[in-house]
């Protein structure tokens, strides 16, 4: 099991940038895929961004490819989500998530943080 804990969310002006992180406890936390979701008021969660075990592949919602950048460090066990030109439309909650394998399915990933608040205004 890993422990997962979000920081970094806040209240942000339309166009600007906030850095989302992740930190992980477990020894197994390197050998896990990370994911990064979201869930706006009345609305289902959705996949935002994961990355891989290994770091070396990501993959992006078509909402925000091209804004938002997904890294981990491994030595420190953390994965960031860095978001830039924020839009009101992406204020949500913030979840980072480790599974097993890399998918934009919330099903697959099995250990989930408390998530952190973004609010983008306009």
């Amino acid at each position: 099991q890993v422990q997962l804990v979000e920081s970094g969310g806040g209240l942000v002006q339309a166009g600007g940038s906030l850095r989302l992180s992740c930190a992980a406890s477990g020894r197994t936390f390197s050998s896990y895929a990370m994911g990064w979701f979201r869930q706006a008021p009345g609305k289902e969660r959705e996949f935002v961004a994961f990355v891989d075990w290994s770091g070396g592949s990501t993959y992006y919602a078509d909402s925000v490819k091209g804004r938002f950048t997904i890294s981990r460090d491994r030595a420190k066990n953390t994965v960031y989500l860095q978001m830039n030109s924020l839009k009101p439309e992406d204020s949500a909650v913030y979840y980072c998530a480790a599974g097993l394998i890399a998918t934009t399915m919330t099903s697959a990933y099995k250990d989930w943080g408390q998530g952190t608040q973004v609010t983008v205004s306009s």
